[in-house]
């Protein structure tokens, strides 16, 4: 096998900590979620070519494969510390109650054989019954979500050292102020769609004045998947660009994302797009083509319908969304 050029991945400081986060990151979610072989190939893989942020959830039960995977790398010396990864994970709804929230953290860490995460985010502002890991829920089982309150044990969370930072996901401008109405420790991160046909401009300012930093998740469209959407990689705009510039539409959606200084997630569990993804570091778009993509018509991918419900605590799209789509 041919030797492995391992990449240097750049970080941005969060605003609450001194530790900072590779801005391209290895996404778990596989649908339907389930643990595999080719996931823990994927990973071991990707920490061989220089990916150290590595995104995970419970509800995507990728928490074991992953733990499994730096448990190997450590004791192989593919990496000498643990401080060296950056390792995310999600609190999912039928945790998002007061009293749920630190037992579920410490679940998630025994999956991961970790004593701490790098970030931890609410993963939907929804509230469902106890006990279900299921995307999307059941109606029936959908809750008030009460924010202050998870919130707080997220920064019990963070004071009791089992998470350097905290997060949300999902969130818009209008929930991120009720957030940050009430938190002592404001959310790091917020990990949310974002691609060339989704390109949530309001929210990534608004997060930037904030000190926010924005984390895409599905910056392919993830097509193939319950959420997203096949848009993205048959667009006509994005598929000139590539041609033109000899890149793989996936790489100029990727670089797209990243020049506007979010950080990002890509999901593959193919050795060799595992390796193109990186490949958005040492070129740039034009002042032209930048204009091209941001005239793209927009068109969300991950709608959220599961948690509209006419007996719900959201009743529409634009209750959950608040407008923002």
């Amino acid at each position: 096998m041919a030797s492995i050029c391992v990449r240097s991945i750049p970080e941005v400081s969060l605003s609450s900590g001194s530790k900072a986060m590779p801005l391209i990151g290895l996404g778990t979610a596989v649908y339907p979620f389930a643990p595999s072989d080719a996931m823990r190939s994927a990973i071991l893989w990707a920490i061989e070519l220089g990916y150290r942020h590595f995104d995970a959830a419970a509800l995507y039960q990728s928490e074991q494969p992953l733990g499994e995977v730096i448990s190997e790398a450590l004791s192989s010396g593919l990496i000498k510390s643990r401080d060296e990864l950056f390792i995310t994970s999600k609190l999912w709804c039928s945790d998002a109650h007061r009293e749920h929230v630190l037992p579920a953290l410490r679940k998630t860490l025994r999956n991961l054989q970790l004593e701490y995460l790098d970030l931890y985010l609410i993963h939907w502002p929804a509230s469902t019954k106890p006990g279900k890991y299921e995307f999307p829920p059941s109606k029936e089982d959908l809750l008030p979500f009460d924010m202050k309150s998870v919130w707080e044990e997220m920064e019990e969370c963070q004071r009791q050292g089992l998470t350097k930072f905290i997060g949300v996901s999902n969130f818009s401008c209008k929930k991120l102020e009720a957030l940050l109405s009430t938190a002592r420790i404001p959310p790091a991160v917020n990990q949310v769609e974002v691609n060339p046909l989704w390109q949530q401009k309001k929210l990534r300012q608004f997060c930037a004045a904030k000190g926010i930093q924005v984390c895409a998740y599905s910056p392919l469209g993830a097509k193939g998947t319950s959420w997203g959407t096949a848009r993205v990689m048959e667009c006509d705009v994005l598929k000139e660009i590539a041609e033109a510039k000899g890149k793989t539409l996936a790489q100029i959606c990727l670089r797209w994302v990243y020049e506007q200084g979010a950080c990002l997630l890509v999901k593959s569990f193919d050795e060799k797009r595992i390796m193109e993804n990186l490949d958005i570091l040492d070129w740039e778009l034009t002042e032209e083509e930048r204009l091209k993509i941001s005239r793209i018509p927009q068109c969300k991918g991950c709608l959220g319908m599961g948690f509209v419900s006419a007996d719900g605590p959201y009743k529409s799209l634009m209750e959950l969304w608040d407008g923002e789509i």
